[in-house]
């Protein structure tokens, strides 16, 4: 199996920056993907991005493209998501997850096509 361990969350003032680190451990060679999550009081869990370990580009939602940008160590086994500008609706709990399968296009979005996926960690961002 692949553990995920999240760090990186904290309280941030609107308009201010905060990195979120996901690093992975165990059979990681069976993870083609690796995706972030948020989900806040009383709404559905939100897709934000995901990349290949292979290579290429993140794919990225419409919600946050222009203001989040995520990044992957493969030596460390470790993604980065750089979350810039954030604003009060961005307070969430942040969770990463792993996908066996090679998805792309819109099935990257669907949660059910992640097997793995870290506690979470909280960001909550000030007004």
């Amino acid at each position: 199996q692949v553990q995920l361990v999240e760090s990186g969350g904290g309280l941030v003032q609107a308009g201010g920056s905060l990195r979120l680190s996901c690093a992975a451990s165990g059979r990681t060679s069976s993870s083609n993907i690796m995706g972030w999550f948020r989900q806040a009081p009383g709404k559905e869990r939100e897709f934000l991005a995901a990349i290949r370990w292979s290579g290429g580009s993140p794919y990225y939602a419409d919600s946050v493209k222009g203001r989040f940008t995520l990044s992957r160590d493969n030596a460390k086994n470790t993604v980065l998501l750089q979350m810039n500008s954030l604003k009060p609706e961005d307070t969430a709990v942040y969770y990463c997850a792993a996908a066996l399968l090679s998805w792309s296009g819109k099935a990257l979005l669907n949660e059910e096509n992640y097997r793995y996926w870290g506690q979470g960690t909280q960001v909550t961002v000030s007004s």
